[in-house]
């Protein structure tokens, strides 16, 4: 063990209990820098479902990143921080608000804790009630939401809750600050031109996929980090943001989308915001048959990791 990874040159990726990149599996969060966590739920899938089997095909395909060095940000992960797996917590299948508020007090267990959470989804919804709680410990955030989709429909089928709608009533029950918070790669297809609209009408400012082809990196990196300021942010990534060639296995995939290679640049340019909460939402591996979507998302995670501990190395965790 260092630190609380397995080392897979003394003991095979394949072996034992799988857990994120083989970290112990632990409650105790006492000096946990990071705490990574499942929400297995996908009851508000509109379509293709399967984003339950999520945090389970991503810890596995995680064995393959359970190297805590990080070249591009020069930083060990474990040198520097204390990073533990929760495990799974408690859903109600088939029952959204009662699933929502054992997500909420769980959640806020966790911000409470000091812990930067990282979650794994789980379909996009289980993001309302993770910002619930955020908002509980950190107050309102900025929101930077990597997606191909806007979701921000008020409601589906006449009903409030949908993978469609988190970003909706997280704008209307004043968890996230419209005004600094981003929305990036949108390349969805509407309903209707007014669809286009929602975001804007909540505040929200959009990037869509179109428009970043055509940006660099940098300049991506740059007006995200010009809309958020210095507040403290909330970073959700979709993994339709990734074109279907690199994350097939997702309940409403878009072409047109990002590779692997450009979303981990993106996001080494995002390491020193003050960011208190991630999540990885919306892996069905049952649509990908090769694991590819669960190793891009595992990779994400260990990109999310790495920002924590180049923070604190650098002495900017403000916790």
């Amino acid at each position: 063990m260092k630190h609380g990874i397995v080392n897979s040159l003394e003991i095979p990726r394949f072996s034992g209990i799988q857990t994120f990149m083989r970290m112990e599996n632990d409650t105790d969060l006492q000096d946990a820098d990071f705490v990574v966590a499942g929400i297995p739920f996908d009851t508000c899938a509109t379509y293709r479902a399967g984003a339950r089997f999520g945090p389970a095909a991503v810890r596995e395909m995680s064995s393959l990143a359970a190297k805590p060095y990080n070249p591009v940000l020069e930083v060990d992960i474990f040198g520097e921080c204390r990073g533990v797996d929760y495990g799974d917590l408690p859903t109600v299948p088939g029952y959204v608000e009662e699933t929502f508020d054992k997500v909420h007090a769980q959640m806020r267990t966790l911000f409470e804790s000091g812990a930067v959470p990282i979650v794994i989804g789980g379909d996009h919804s289980v993001t309302l009630p993770e910002l619930r709680a955020c908002k509980d410990v950190h107050g309102e955030v900025a929101l930077i939401h990597f997606d191909a989709h806007y979701d921000t429909i008020k409601e589906y089928f006449g009903k409030p809750y949908s993978h469609g709608t988190p970003f909706y009533h997280a704008a209307k029950e004043g968890l996230v600050d419209p005004s600094c918070s981003i929305q990036v790669g949108i390349r969805e297809g509407l309903y209707g031109p007014e669809d286009a609209q929602n975001s804007a009408n909540l505040g929200y400012e959009s990037i869509d996929a179109l428009t970043m082809h055509h940006m660099s990196a940098q300049e991506v990196i740059d007006r995200i980090k010009s809309r958020v300021g210095g507040k403290k942010v909330f970073l959700t990534f979709d993994i339709d943001f990734l074109d279907p060639a690199f994350a097939p296995g997702t309940g409403t995939p878009v072409p047109g989308g990002f590779s692997t290679w450009e979303t981990l640049e993106i996001l080494h340019g995002l390491k020193d915001l003050d960011v208190v909460g991630y999540d990885v939402v919306e892996v069905a591996n049952a649509f990908d048959g090769s694991g590819i979507t669960a190793i891009a998302a595992a990779g994400i995670i260990q990109e999310f990791m790495s920002h924590i501990a180049w923070r604190k190395k650098h002495g900017k965790d403000q916790r």
